[in-house]
C-alpha cells in the first residue's frame, strides 16, 4: 500500500460503528462526502468497534464480522485505501489513553444532557445506562483529536457530539496549553433521512433501511413497502408529497425529476406504485456500481484485512505522535528520554 500524501488542505476524521451493514442514511449524511473529499484532505475513516460494544457488549463475537462488513461498504461506496486511511479504533490503544485524560475534565450532567445520548436511551429502553454507553461522546471526542482532525463529516444526529468534542478542545488547550485542534462538522446536503416506515430517522435497529449492499430485489421489496402519503386512497387522488417517505426519498435521490413528480403527485396524475418503481429503479442505479466494487473485495478477502491493517499502522503512528505531545502539555511525560 502506497504512503498516503498529506500535502492537502487538511485532515478528515470520521466513521461507523460496526453493528451491521450501512444503508442510504449512512450514505447521504456522511459517506457521500467522505468519498468527496479524500482527494482534498487526508481522510482517516474510524471502524469504532470499542463503541459498538456500548449496544452489543453481549455479543462481542459479532464484531470480526461487522469490522470487515463496515470496510466492505467504505470500499464499495469508492472508499480509496490509497487515498484514506481505514483503520480499527481498538488496535489504537492510545484513544482510548486520551478518552481517559478527557473523562477526567467532562461532568456527568455534561453527558447526561446530551440529546443524541438521550434519545438513543429511549429508543433502545435504558433505564439505567452502563458507564460506556453514557460516555461513548468522550470517546468520540478522543478519536476525532487523535489525529488532529480539521473537519468531520457527519450526520445531523451526530452535531451534539461535534459539539462535545469543541468544548472538550477548548477545555484541555486552555488548561494544558494549546495542543489539540478544534474540529469543524460537515453535515451532508440530506442531513437526516427519513426511515422507510416514515420514522424519523433511517435506522439499523428500526430495520427500516435500504442497505448500501442490498440486491436489486430485495430495494425493490423495500420500496415497496414503504409509507406513503396516508390519505390517499386512490392513484387519481390528490397527493401530498410533502407528508410521503416516498417522495422524501426522491428528493434525496432523484433531484432533476422532483419538480416533475410533485406536480404529477398533487395533480392525481402519477399513482404510488408508479412512483416507487421510479424510486426502485433510481435507488438500483445509485447501488449497482457498489455491489460491483464489494463483489470484487469480497472475492479477496485477504486484501481487505491487509488494507485495515495498513491503515491501522499509520493511525497509531500518528496517535502516538499526538498523545506524546499531550502527555508533555499535562507534565506526565515522567521519563522524556
Amino acid at each position: 500500500m502506497a504512503e498516503i500524501q498529506t500535502t492537502k488542505k487538511g485532515r478528515i476524521l470520521t466513521g461507523d460503528r460496526p453493528t451491521g451493514k450501512l444503508h442510504l442514511g449512512h450514505y447521504v449524511g456522511s459517506l457521500i462526502n467522505r468519498v468527496r473529499l479524500q482527494d482534498e484532505y487526508d481522510t482517516f475513516l474510524i471502524i469504532a468497534d470499542v463503541q459498538a460494544l456500548t449496544t452489543n457488549f453481549e455479543e462481542p463475537e459479532k464484531l470480526a464480522r461487522d469490522v470487515r462488513e463496515v470496510a466492505l461498504d467504505y470500499l464499495a461506496a469508492g472508499i480509496d485505501p490509497e487515498k484514506s486511511t481505514i483503520f480499527v479504533q481498538s488496535l489504537v490503544p492510545e484513544i482510548a489513553e486520551l478518552t481517559i485524560f478527557y473523562s477526567m475534565i467532562i461532568t456527568v450532567n455534561t453527558l447526561r444532557h446530551n440529546p443524541t445520548i438521550k434519545s438513543e436511551a429511549a429508543q433502545r429502553g435504558y433505564t439505567d445506562m452502563t458507564y460506556g454507553f453514557l460516555g461513548y461522546p468522550v470517546s468520540q471526542a478522543a478519536d476525532i483529536t487523535f489525529c488532529k482532525a480539521n473537519l468531520v463529516p457527519v450526520g445531523e444526529d451526530q452535531l451534539p457530539h461535534i459539539e462535545l468534542t469543541r468544548k472538550l478542545v477548548r477545555r484541555f488547550n486552555s488548561l494544558y496549553g494549546p495542543v489539540l485542534v478544534e474540529p469543524e462538522a460537515l453535515v451532508g446536503e440530506v442531513p437526516r433521512l427519513v426511515g422507510l416506515d416514515g420514522a424519523a430517522k433511517m435506522s439499523k435497529s428500526l430495520d427500516n433501511a435500504i442497505n448500501l449492499s442490498d440486491p436489486p430485489e430485495e430495494v425493490e421489496r423495500r420500496v415497496k413497502n414503504a409509507v406513503t402519503d396516508p390519505a390517499r386512497i386512490r392513484a387519481t387522488d390528490p397527493g401530498h408529497p410533502d407528508i410521503c417517505t416516498v417522495f422524501a426519498y426522491h428528493t434525496a435521490f432523484n433531484k432533476p425529476v422532483i419538480p416533475e413528480i410533485e406536480e404529477s403527485c398533487k395533480k392525481g396524475a402519477i399513482g404510488c406504485v408508479a412512483c416507487k418503481k421510479r424510486l426502485t429503479a433510481t435507488l438500483n442505479e445509485l447501488l449497482e456500481p457498489m455491489r460491483e466494487r464489494r463483489a470484487r473485495y469480497e472475492a479477496n478477502p485477504k486484501l481487505v484485512d491487509e488494507i485495515l491493517l495498513a491503515g491501522t499502522a499509520r493511525a497509531r503512528a500518528v496517535a502516538k505522535e499526538t498523545m506524546a505531545q499531550v502527555r508533555e502539555a499535562m507534565k506526565i511525560n515522567y521519563f522524556p528520554w
